[in-house]
């Protein structure tokens, strides 16, 4: 190990698509937006493939083009891009990517890039059912399906999809789940009756995927799944597994005296006689500021907690009496399987969510992947 890694089981991502595959009679596209939810982008697509996903996803155009350049041909949905991507969006379609459109502005521009290369478009149109994020408002969505009903007449668009996003899937029992599915339902009524024939209806999240059958339709998207973070933790784990372990090689070790302060601020001090660690990690590399005198870490076998503030590149682990030398590894987070800590544990410690302990993992720490799959 150098400094610090991270560690990717592309066995265990490959493991958790199969999984996500046995749950659902339908199509499977995983979610490999932001390099993989910080896992890396290639590797994990290779691997979802491995396990029976048949589409991938990204956020932005870009990463889907990475996707094409790399040979990968599986069919890619890119969701999310803005008015002056026009270029973006004509090599997208050159690509055989497949776009979501959410307003008439959206679809203009990609009739005007299909146009231009004399090639049909692939769009998937996106209905806000109650997120309020990205998606056509239900006021706008007649407009935007007739559009598209127009285009496809024309052969300058295939309608592939009609989508939407849960808001508060991760609580199934939330009321807004019904209210949304029956609001993707109406709207996909309404794209009918407009003369559309979309091939993929898709809702479903990762915590869809596993607790609500009746969001499924042609295909799922699953995301934090994948990684083998459970979308549900108040339901357990699903039988997926974590697929990144952090980890770092302790850079010194030193026994200081009762009363010391640690850190910037001094907001830990030692309280007898003691051995301090020290972590080449910190939040330049994506660990939590926040998570100072909170977040837990394991050292040959036994957790300890932070102390004191997390810096830009390190922090510091008060360890009392047990024998520590520079050069040990201190496990951040993993499966827990071996009793270290978890990216939930660490989530929970910073209060926040295990999506963004796992994604803010920066370019410092290098990936090092094992296992077969990818």
């Amino acid at each position: 190990m150098s400094r610090a890694e991270a560690l990717i089981n592309l066995d265990a991502i490959r493991g958790n698509v199969a999984t996500l595959k046995r749950a659902t009679p339908a199509e499977v596209m995983a979610v490999v937006k932001a390099d993989g939810y910080g896992h890396g982008l290639l590797p994990v697509a290779r691997a979802a493939l491995a396990g029976g996903a048949t589409w991938l996803g990204t956020a932005i155009i870009d990463e889907a083009l990475l996707l094409r350049a790399a040979g990968i041909q599986v069919p890619i949905l890119a969701w999310l891009w803005s008015p002056s991507e026009s270029v973006a969006v004509a090599g997208a379609i050159r690509a055989g990517v497949d776009l979501s459109v959410s307003s008439t502005w959206a679809l203009d521009t990609v009739l005007a890039a299909a146009r231009d290369g004399g090639q049909r478009a692939n769009v998937h149109l996106k209905i806000d059912t109650g997120l309020s994020r990205n998606g056509a408002y239900i006021d706008d969505w007649p407009d935007l399906v007739a559009a598209a009903a127009k285009a496809e007449t024309g052969g300058e668009i295939a309608a592939v999809g009609v989508w939407s996003h849960f808001a508060y899937a991760d609580d199934p029992g939330h009321p807004t789940v019904a209210r949304q599915l029956e609001r993707f339902r109406e709207g996909v009524a309404l794209a009918e009756r407009a003369g559309l024939r979309p091939r993929l209806r898709h809702l479903a999240n990762s915590a869809a995927t596993l607790t609500n059958p009746d969001t499924h339709f042609d295909l799922v998207r699953p995301g934090i799944a994948v990684y083998g973070l459970s979308p549900v933790p108040t339901q357990g784990n699903f039988d997926l597994v974590p697929a990144m372990s952090l980890r770092a090689e302790a850079a010194l070790a030193k026994r200081v005296q009762p009363g010391e302060g640690v850190s910037y601020g001094h907001v830990y001090h030692t309280a007898a006689a003691t051995t301090l660690v020290l972590v080449p990690l910190g939040y330049a590399d994506g660990i939590p500021r926040h998570a100072g005198n909170r977040a837990p870490v394991q050292i040959g076998g036994t957790r300890f907690r932070i102390s004191g503030r997390v810096c830009m590149d390190q922090f510091v682990i008060d360890v009392g009496d047990q024998a520590v030398v520079a050069g040990d590894t201190v496990v951040l987070f993993g499966s827990g399987r071996d009793g270290e800590p978890t990216a939930q544990d660490w989530a929970d410690a910073a209060d926040t969510i295990h999506y963004e302990i796992v994604t803010r993992v920066g370019p410092r720490v290098p990936r090092r992947y094992v296992g077969t799959a990818g």
